[in-house]
Parts: structure tokens; C-alpha cells; sequence
């Protein structure tokens, strides 16, 4: 082909031209690891791409999962929020709600994390500091206080007790005359992300699997409104995995719960509907939204072809982004504003459902209230000044991001493949397949940095400017106090007698096959703690210990 002056018109040309010059000193790959050609073309895509990439809202919806995503409606801006008793987080929530929130999103503390009551011995120091601590249905009903939950999405990040949580909530509404029928949100639940990374726990793998599998069944039945599980790459992708490693142990770990309540009895159409993921945004833009996209493209071709659903609603992902803690910095912090406008431009460009924005100083401690108004004021300001959402997915077609989108997806099926050789991700997870593989991109990813041969502004290069102070909240100890005496109170004016029935019941069912739901919502209307209520069923069931990684 000719060329016109001095411009190459041909591909061959172009790549003439390109070798003259030499290439600045940089890894020109992923944050994965994923090797990054210089430029992609048509020649990068296969035959068939318009197959595979379709249009929003139809099969395999690599475009987005509503036929007019953001120009119909924006995405849910959900900011995660709790710290202290249930009073302060309240007061948090009204806050966020009075500057344009448009959903609730709860972090609880850790003693409630792993299940433990807030005067517990391991619980020391810990009540109310990176959550806000919840001991029993009192103080469910003091959180939501004032706010009318038949009208407000909530969602609570909590998952090896997330049954007790979740029937705590059912109760607080019925007292606020809210019927379970009416409430609309989400509830984590995904036990085996916490074998995986985030390692909090309560029971064993098998036993904890079957209370996912009532909690499934019985939203199915009684909360039509309700994701019963939100499948978590999040946590996975915090602990160090790659994006593939992300895309895939989450996958399969969704694939495992559909597994387990299709073999319970149930028809997948009748819960694959109400099933959500949370995934991570990362700081590379581009490997972030190829996730997002062959995330939906591979979630919908194994419902349909593998599971045999039917209808279309069971083969929508719907998911919820929250840009990378990971990626934040103690040093020079105000520049994580800048990373997470980044992150969060790539979760709405991947088609997200709803958004949590993390605040600048969260690598600090946990975040102001200017700092959460930053945040959020980040979406709305993605959502109303940039254009971005005036069309539906606008890096569609992009010969990179399609490449890299049909990569992402090839990678995750090998891990298909690994994991099936395993005997499925339940017995993966119990020989510490997937946590080893996490351990070891983490390291890599770590030395990078550590030899400065992957930058982090401000950490390892362009380090001036340090020292500047940030203010940061401080969590008040005498709330731990506050906390223990409500507990203490609560207790001393309980009824002993339907508190003790329903906890026997509640054991007595757990050795066998019932679905433990209505017994939970026994007990969590007799006020029994989720101490009491965890310890109950390990008394039957057992603890955990973990496999070893290395």
C-alpha cells in the first residue's frame, strides 16, 4: 500500500515505522501480568465477535445486562458505612442518605464478623472500629432507626454468620411493620470467599455451605426482593489474586452455590434471578472493564447451557463494584482520589449495577465525613459532568478491550478446568488450591513494586511532598462500653424461658436436614445474641481450621 507523505497507510507500514523509535523503559503489561501489544486491530478479534459481544441487555450480555443501562436509569451510589454502637452508624446513614445516597450499605465490626458477641474475650479493643457492632435484634432495630426500610435498598457485608444477621433485619422490619415480602437489598454470604481470602469464619466448609443453601431457598420463598448471596471477587482480589484470578474463583464459586441448591431441589429459575456479585475495581482501567464484561458473557452461558435456565432474568449478572482498598496509600493520601475516580470511572464503563467509592484516607483509618462526601461527590460527578453514561457502553467494539475481554475469558475457563481436576471448588478450597495460587501473584506483584519496577505514586517514585498531616477519625473507646452495658442490659430484661427453647430447637435441627430459617427468626425474636446463636451451632457442627497454604 502507498503511503501519503510520510504518514504509513498499511498495517506492514505502520510497523515500519513504529520499530524506528525506541520504547520508553515501562512493563508493558497488566497489572496482572498480561503481556500488552503495542496496537490491536480487527485481526485481533475472532470471526465471530459479534456473537460474543452482542447488544445490551440481550444474550450473552457482554454489553450490559438492561437493554438501556445508564440512559434509563444511573447505577445505585451505595457507599459502605458503619463504625461504633448502632446509634452512630444511624446517624452515618442519615447523613449519606441526606446528601444524595440513593441505597444503604453496612460494615460491621469484627466481633460481629466472626461471630462473636461485643463482651466476648477476642472481642477486646475491637467492638465498633472498623464496623458497626450488632449483637442482637435490638440493635439491628436501632441501626435502621427512622429509616423506612420497605422504601431503601440496604446491603450488609457479612457472610459466615450472614443467616443471623439477615433474620435479625427480617425481625427489626416486622417491628417497623415492613413485611419480609417488601424488603429489598442484598446480604453477602459467600462462605467459601472467606476460606479463599478474607478468613473469617465460623463453621466448617460443609456445614456452612448447607446454611448458604437455606438462606438461598428460603429468600427464594419469603423475600422475592432480596439477593439472598452477593458471589465476592472483592475480597478475593484484595488478598492479592490477579483479575483472572478474580473473575474465576468467583465464578466458580457462584457456580458451586447454584450447584448445591439445584441439588436441594429447587429449580434454578426460581432463585438464579435474585443471586448478585461483588467485584473489584482495580487501578488498570482497561484489564478492570474486560473483567466486568466477560464476567457476564461466561456467567450467562453457564446458566444457560449448563444449568439448563430458562429465562433470561437468570442469566443477567447484576453486580456491585467497590473501587480497590488495596490500592490505596498512606503516603501522600489525597492522591487516592485521584485512583479511585480512575477505578470507579472503570466500574461504570464495565457496566456496574451499583458503586461504593472508597475515601481518600481509608489507608489511614476509617473515613472522615469529607472524606465519604469526596467520595461520593466522585460518582455524581461521573454520573452528571463526564458524559460517560449517555451511551450504553461506549468501549464496546474497542479491538483492545474486546481482545482483552476474550483473554480475560480464556484464562478464566483454564481455572475451570484446574478446579474441575480438583473435584470442584469446595474441595479446591479445602486443599488451599485457590489461596496459594492468590499468595503467589501477591508476592509478584509485590516485588514489582518493591524494586520499583512497577510505580506507585508516592510510595516507591515522586515521593516529595510527604509529611503533610491528615486529620483522621478516631474511634471514641467508651463506645466499646456503651456497647458491652446495652448488651448486659439486654440480657438481664430477656424471658430466659423462649430464649432457651428456641436455641434447642435450634440445635436439634442443625443435626439434621431442616432448613434452619424459621428457627433462626425463633431465636432471633427470643433476642438470643449472635454469640449464643453461633455457639449453638457449634455445638453441633464444629469449628474450622484451616488447610496449610504452604
Amino acid at each position: 500500500m502507498a503511503v501519503v507523505g510520510s504518514i504509513p497507510v498499511s498495517e506492514e507500514e505502520w510497523r515500519a515505522a513504529y520499530g524506528l523509535a525506541p520504547e520508553r523503559d515501562a512493563p508493558f503489561t497488566t497489572l496482572s501480568g498480561e503481556a500488552i501489544r503495542p496496537l490491536y486491530t480487527e485481526r485481533d478479534l475472532p470471526a465471530d465477535r459479534e456473537a460474543s459481544i452482542g447488544l445490551p441487555g440481550q444474550f450473552p450480555f457482554t454489553r450490559g445486562v438492561y437493554p438501556s443501562m445508564y440512559r434509563g436509569r444511573l447505577w445505585t451510589m451505595r457507599q459502605f458505612a458503619g463504625y461504633g454502637t448502632p446509634e452512630e452508624t444511624n446517624a452515618r446513614f442519615r447523613y449519606l442518605l441526606g446528601h444524595g445516597q440513593t441505597g444503604l450499605s453496612t460494615a460491621f465490626d469484627m466481633p460481629s464478623l466472626m461471630g462473636h458477641d461485643s463482651d466476648h474475650p477476642r472481642s477486646l479493643g475491637e467492638v465498633g472500629r472498623e464496623g458497626v457492632a450488632v449483637d442482637s435484634v435490638l440493635d439491628m432495630e436501632t441501626l435502621f432507626a427512622g429509616i423506612p426500610l420497605d422504601e431503601v435498598t440496604v446491603s450488609m457485608t457479612i457472610n459466615a454468620p450472614a443467616a443471623i444477621m439477615l433474620v435479625y433485619y427480617v425481625v427489626a422490619a416486622e417491628r417497623q411493620g415492613v413485611a419480609s415480602e417488601q424488603l429489598g437489598g442484598t446480604i453477602q454470604t459467600d462462605i467459601l470467599k472467606e476460606y479463599i481470602a478474607q478468613k473469617e469464619w465460623c463453621f466448617p466448609v460443609d456445614p456452612a455451605m448447607r446454611l448458604v443453601t437455606d438462606m438461598i431457598e428460603w429468600c427464594s420463598r419469603h423475600m422475592p426482593r432480596w439477593h439472598p448471596i452477593s458471589i465476592s471477587g472483592y475480597h478475593i482480589r484484595e488478598a492479592g489474586a490477579t483479575a483472572a484470578q478474580e473473575l474465576a474463583f468467583t465464578l466458580k464459586d457462584g457456580l458451586t452455590y447454584v450447584e448445591h441448591t439445584v441439588a436441594r431441589g429447587l429449580d434454578v429459575d426460581d432463585f438464579a434471578p435474585r443471586l448478585s456479585f461483588f467485584f473489584n475495581a482495580q487501578i488498570d482501567f482497561f484489564e478492570e472493564v474486560a473483567k466486568y464484561r466477560a464476567a457476564r458473557r461466561i456467567w450467562a452461558r453457564e446458566l444457560r447451557d449448563r444449568f439448563g435456565a430458562r429465562k433470561p432474568e437468570s442469566w443477567r449478572m447484576r453486580f456491585h463494584t467497590q473501587t480497590a482498598g488495596v490500592s490505596l496509600t498512606a503516603q501522600q493520601p489525597l492522591n487516592n482520589i485521584v485512583r479511585t475516580a480512575i477505578e470507579a470511572l472503570a466500574g461504570v464503563l464495565g457496566g456496574t449495577q451499583s458503586l461504593h467509592t472508597n475515601s481518600y484516607d481509608e489507608a489511614l483509618a476509617l473515613p472522615t465525613e469529607e472524606a465519604v462526601r469526596i467520595a461520593l461527590r466522585t460518582q455524581q460527578i461521573i454520573a452528571h459532568e463526564t458524559g460517560v453514561a449517555n451511551t450504553i457502553d461506549p468501549l464496546g467494539g474497542a479491538y483492545f478491550v474486546e481482545a482483552l475481554t476474550d483473554r480475560m475469558e480464556e484464562l478464566c475457563y483454564e481455572y475451570f478446568h484446574k478446579i474441575d481436576e480438583l473435584g470442584g471448588m469446595v474441595e479446591a478450597v479445602k486443599r488451599g488450591f485457590p489461596q496459594r495460587e492468590i499468595a503467589d501473584a501477591a508476592f509478584e506483584l509485590q516485588q514489582e513494586i518493591d524494586t520499583g519496577r512497577r510505580i506507585v505514586v508516592g510510595v516507591n517514585d515522586f515521593t516529595d511532598g510527604d509529611g503533610e498531616e491528615t486529620m483522621i477519625l478516631r474511634i471514641d473507646p467508651a463506645l466499646e462500653r456503651k456497647q458491652i452495658e446495652r448488651l448486659e442490659t439486654m440480657r438481664a430484661d430477656r424471658d430466659e424461658e423462649p430464649l432457651a427453647q428456641s436455641l434447642s430447637a435450634l440445635k436439634n435441627a442443625a443435626s439434621g436436614e431442616t432448613n434452619l430459617m424459621p428457627l433462626l427468626i425463633d431465636a432471633a425474636r427470643a433476642q438470643a445474641t449472635e454469640g449464643e446463636i453461633v455457639k449453638a451451632l457449634q455445638e453441633v457442627w464444629g469449628d474450622y481450621r484451616e488447610h496449610p497454604t504452604f
